[in-house]
């Protein structure tokens, strides 16, 4: 169809900045495709990481994050992450009043971003099922909550080759048990070999499952560092258009930023072109991860750039 050659035309020549200030122009790209007046091009979450030291310093409680995050930012949809209540993922409980507090602040549950419990890519087959397994009582969890996926990480070992396969296979054994649920499993560049575009693409294209995708993270592209101790890094614009064609979720990383509120690493117009150029029209869920300002400006910050961007572009 001419509509979708010219969405990857534009998806190609989205990494130079010319291609942003053109995106209204495109054919498909209209209020019709949007959804109406009403529909913003894209709604916005939080990421609990966002808050870490908040929470681990025991200023704010886990289960007072969604009602928090309606208050102080009048954001309305919420990124779990599994650290915060990694003893209460069977806890029926304590789930129970995570969800009644989330609804009674008026706020969605989307995912749980999980850590912690093994390599789905580990060389070792028995090894591999088991973090698998380890993952199925957070699938569980999500369901229960009303979320829409769990994130999980493609930690491997071995050649190039022969991670995308491990790791394929440990994704495909959870994707099975997430469809029963009714729960997707999304991965997210985070590290290793994951943080190269190339070969999560590929991985997911192993895994072939409806229920497996990707969560793209501005920012973790990091494959390691040389014999020198240097970052060595993936190509941040290239990496996000890798694998926004399998994209479930998207993770707007901020670390710094200016006089004139942009994110010093990353060019956020830039970016959120190549996001919106895929067709993806889902949350893109702010991840404040710097020191400098505090945790609730460096939120602050990170969300009026994306509204913004959402106005600008609009």
């Amino acid at each position: 169809m001419k509509t979708m050659i010219n969405r990857r035309e534009f998806l190609r020549s989205a990494t130079t900045a010319g291609a942003v200030a053109g995106l209204t122009a495109l054919p498909w790209f209209n209020r019709k495709v949007l959804g109406g007046d009403q529909d913003p091009m894209f709604k916005i979450s939080l990421a609990q990481w966002s808050l870490h030291r908040t929470l681990r310093q025991g200023k704010l409680d886990h289960l007072e994050f969604p009602a928090f995050t309606k208050k102080e930012f009048g954001i309305t949809a919420v990124e779990y992450v599994n650290q915060f209540f990694k003893d209460k993922a069977q806890d029926q409980a304590y789930l129970k009043e995570l969800k009644s507090r989330a609804s009674d602040a008026g706020v969605d549950n989307l995912l749980i971003m999980i850590d912690g419990e093994g390599a789905l890519g580990d060389p070792d087959d028995v090894e591999r099922k088991k973090a698998v397994e380890n993952h199925y009582r957070w699938v569980e969890a999500a369901r229960f909550l009303g979320c829409h996926s769990i994130r999980v990480n493609a930690r491997s070992e071995g050649t190039f080759d022969e991670q995308q396969l491990l790791a394929a296979d440990g994704l495909h054994r959870l994707s099975e048990y997430g469809d029963q649920h009714q729960i997707n499993v999304i991965v997210e560049n985070h590290g290793g070999l994951s943080s190269n575009g190339k070969w999560l693409s590929g991985v997911i294209e192993k895994v072939d499952h409806p229920r497996c995708g990707t969560l793209p993270d501005f920012g973790n592209f990091q494959l390691g560092t040389s014999a020198e101790g240097k970052p060595q890094w993936y190509d941040r614009y290239q990496g996000v258009e890798e694998l926004m064609p399998y994209a479930k979720a998207v993770s707007a990383k901020s670390k710094k930023f200016d006089a004139r509120g942009n994110e010093v690493e990353t060019d956020y117009f830039r970016m959120v072109g190549i996001v919106l150029a895929s067709g993806y029209r889902g949350y893109i869920g702010i991840e404040w991860e710097g020191n400098k300002p505090d945790e609730v400006e460096g939120i602050r910050l990170t969300h009026n750039l994306l509204k913004r961007v959402r106005d600008e572009l609009s």
